[in-house]
């Protein structure tokens, strides 16, 4: 029930982000407003890929928000989910870039989480 309040509530940036993370850009599905434990809500997960993508406002520019932010991070990490951080500026000045970034970095996680396979043994040794 805590998740869906602040879908309401979304800001401009979140909302302009979600309108181009709606259409699974890369074939990538993403989810909004997914809890996390207490008190923390994801804001934009790829399930698949156990990756967040976080909108950073100004709100995010203090010295106490950043230290949170990083502690939010670790909290993720120990749960094995991946943030990404974007600027709300960064949407205002080009969606479209932002949108190839995540991309970019979703290609890069589903890299990351391949499961490793052993190579063959040298050839004449089997």
């Amino acid at each position: 029930m805590r998740a869906r309040k602040p879908r309401s509530g979304m800001s401009l940036p979140q909302t302009m982000l979600w309108r181009e993370l709606g259409k699974r850009p890369g074939g990538f599905k993403f989810r909004r407003d997914r809890p996390a434990g207490e008190p923390s809500t994801l804001h934009f997960h790829c399930a698949s890929l156990r990756l967040d993508i976080e909108v950073d406002g100004f709100a995010h520019d203090s010295a106490p928000a950043a230290k949170r932010d990083q502690q939010r991070s670790q909290c993720l990490r120990s749960q094995r989910v991946a943030a990404s951080r974007v600027p709300a500026s960064a949407i205002f000045e080009d969606i479209e870039a932002v949108v190839v970034r995540i991309v970019r970095v979703c290609e890069e996680r589903r890299h990351e989480l391949a499961p490793r396979r052993a190579s063959p043994p040298p050839a004449g040794e089997d």
